[in-house]
């Protein structure tokens, strides 16, 4: 499966009577995402507000048999820790409710909002999840959907992006670095960078942590063991963080103590 902006899509693989979830991430920003060859979907997102109050999402069957997808909308928040939260919300108007395919072809969602555009950012996320056909023969049955969480930002009447590295400490070799969504909007942090630097400025460590989206209000931590030995030869910590709408930079000086 492709993905983008590492936006998660739900593989359901049923066999017999049990039910596995998995999540599937990519960190690729493409238009276009595209599942198992069969079916694809794009654009990615949507972003609504006063000025564009509705949108299209295309959804493209490439597969030869019949296919059918059906479609919920949600409420996306972050809970204290970053981890997102799903509510099934009726803030948003989309149709068709489900689609069936009976050969390839292009169909058009639409969505749009209820509300008018606040001092904060709302978030949605519009799933499309592919209803697998039941499958007669012996034995065990398997059969795989897909379900695809197209988010949906509404933005606010005037937009703040802004954010912080709140905390950065080290705690027996352990780097933590919270990062908070201190203004109106989401930004996606792209990558966290730490690298340690001894007395001289040579690098001592170097460790590349993956990004998401961070909502607005939001914080999240991120941490990085650093091994016993390194982290004694170790001066300093610089922490970078870039991310879609701006760069984030922390520096931290380094005691023994903080080592063991």
């Amino acid at each position: 499966m492709k993905s983008s902006s590492r936006i998660p899509a739900l593989a359901t693989v049923r066999v017999g009577s049990a039910i596995l979830l998995i999540f599937l991430f990519s960190l690729a920003i493409v238009p276009t995402a595209v599942f198992a060859g069969e079916w694809r979907v794009a654009p990615i997102r949507l972003e609504l507000g006063s000025d564009a109050r509705s949108g299209v999402i295309s959804v493209v069957n490439e597969g030869t048999g019949k296919f059918q997808v059906q479609m919920k909308a949600f409420l996306w928040e972050q809970d204290a820790d970053g981890k997102d939260q799903l509510t099934e919300t009726k803030d948003l108007i989309f149709f068709p409710k489900i689609m069936v395919f009976e050969k390839p072809e292009e169909r058009i969602l639409r969505a749009g909002i209820k509300t008018p555009a606040a001092a904060k950012e709302r978030t949605y996320r519009l799933f499309i999840e592919e209803i697998p056909e039941p499958k007669k023969a012996d034995g065990t049955n398997i059969a795989v959907a897909i379900r695809f969480g197209v988010p949906i930002f509404v933005k606010p009447l005037k937009e703040e992006p802004k954010g912080e590295i709140a905390k950065l400490e080290l705690v027996n070799g352990d780097c933590r670095i919270t990062v908070k969504n201190s203004g109106n909007v989401h930004f996606i942090i792209t990558a966290v960078n730490i690298k340690g630097k001894d007395l001289k400025g040579q690098e001592t460590f170097a460790k590349k942590l993956d990004g998401w989206y961070l909502l607005n209000g939001a914080s999240r931590v991120y941490t990085a063991a650093i091994p016993k030995q390194v982290c004694a030869e170790t001066a300093t910590l610089d922490v970078e963080i870039p991310t879609n709408k701006f760069d984030l930079r922390g520096k931290l000086d380094v005691d023994t103590s903080m080592c063991h």
